[in-house]
């Protein structure tokens, strides 16, 4: 089953996706206005549920971000072996894990361009695996993190590589622009570890592989992740975490390779699927 927010004659939407379009289930429920509402109640099974012997209500629509109304998403930072190589800085492979926010403004939906501002033209691409936390839980234990998982998604974690170095100690400026980023196309259920544990991240930027691996390489893998942020706040239905990107990043060639307009960007996750965006410079 696959869950998407979307947006259709200019109504938003929220329903499952099939081949021949969308099962809007948004008036099925009133209860839950939004998917983000639907994951905080536990509901992802009872959409399912819903959809069986329903006729498809739109198949003229536009994806939206998966969770346009997400309050927390936390990502985490350089969390591939060769990504940490990538800063050529000598250091260590890291104790703990880098961490910081992103703001939902700062992500739109598949098929949408990711956008350019004029402040930069180092736009840049990460393709990552999200997870959508589905049982809250503080300080969760590794053996038990898997539990605490109601979906999985894709992430283009669009960065603007010049504004991430404009501070000392944060990169958020950098990580924060708005729709220069994407979340989506669908969320699948978590239903079983193979989905995490055996996930291939492929990123394409006009047809060619940028990066290619394995969540299974990371130095922190995601049962750790849930464990650490865990910790310090309590995790909550709802919130995002964006587990961490391959080498391969524009940033890392030499020269740079960013993105420029009429650029497509796919990024691929074996079980979850392909997530799709152009890149266009803001409209002034």
């Amino acid at each position: 089953m696959k869950l998407a927010t979307y947006t259709s004659a200019g109504r938003p939407h929220y329903g499952v996706v099939t081949d021949a379009g969308m099962i809007a289930l948004d008036g099925d429920f009133p209860h839950w206005p939004t998917l983000f509402d639907a994951v905080r109640a536990d509901g992802l099974g009872k959409l399912g549920q819903a959809a069986q012997g329903k006729s498809v209500t739109h198949t003229e629509f536009e994806y939206d971000m998966v969770l346009p109304n997400a309050r927390r998403i936390l990502c985490v930072g350089v969390n591939f072996p060769d990504r940490n190589a990538e800063y050529k800085d000598g250091s260590d492979l890291p104790k703990y894990m880098s961490l910081f926010p992103r703001f939902s403004s700062g992500f739109t939906g598949h098929n949408q361009p990711l956008i350019r501002p004029p402040e930069s033209d180092a736009l840049d691409y990460e393709g990552e695996v999200a997870i959508v936390i589905g049982k809250a839980g503080r300080r969760i234990s590794q053996d038990d993190a898997y539990d605490h998982i109601a979906a999985v998604t894709i992430c283009n974690e669009g960065t603007i590589r010049d504004w991430v170095r404009h501070a000392k100690f944060n990169v958020t400026q950098g990580k924060n622009w708005d729709r220069s980023g994407a979340l989506g196309p669908w969320l699948v259920p978590f239903t079983d570890a193979s989905q995490l544990d055996d996930a291939r991240i492929i990123t394409r930027v006009n047809g060619a592989v940028r990066q290619d691996d394995t969540l299974s390489r990371m130095m922190f893998p995601i049962r750790r992740e849930i464990e650490y942020i865990s910790t310090f706040m309590k995790l909550l239905p709802g919130d995002i975490i964006i587990t961490g990107t391959p080498t391969g990043a524009g940033a890392r060639f030499d020269p740079p390779r960013y993105l420029a307009p009429g650029d497509v960007v796919e990024v691929e996750v074996n079980g979850i699927g392909t997530l799709r965006n152009t890149v266009a410079d803001e409209a002034q």
